[in-house]
């Protein structure tokens, strides 16, 4: 099955503050998380359903070499990003 893959306002906010976070602390950080981004949504997109549900149907996948989660849920053929979240931030996840 062919899936495309949908991020939320939210999420995108979420990736560039973080980007812009690691790109002041130094550009070859940020590329680096960049492409451990674009690489978790390949994976994501070629086969969902390998990472496990943790609440409401929705699935998080750990990106390599940063501590950040992506929380998604299958609908049908679409994959949507409804949150790129920091794994050791405290509070609640407010994705609804």
């Amino acid at each position: 099955m062919s899936y495309k893959i949908v991020i939320i306002d939210d999420a995108k906010i979420e990736y560039k503050k973080s980007f812009n976070w690691y790109k002041s602390i130094n550009p070859i950080l940020s590329e680096r998380f960049y492409n451990s981004f674009k690489g978790s949504l390949s994976v994501i997109k070629k086969n969902p359903l390998l990472f496990q549900i943790r609440y409401d149907d929705v699935r998080v996948k750990l990106l390599s070499d940063f501590p950040y989660l992506i929380h998604y849920k299958i609908l049908n053929n679409v994959i949507i990003i409804e949150a790129i979240y920091h794994s050791s931030r405290d509070g609640e996840l407010n994705i609804f």
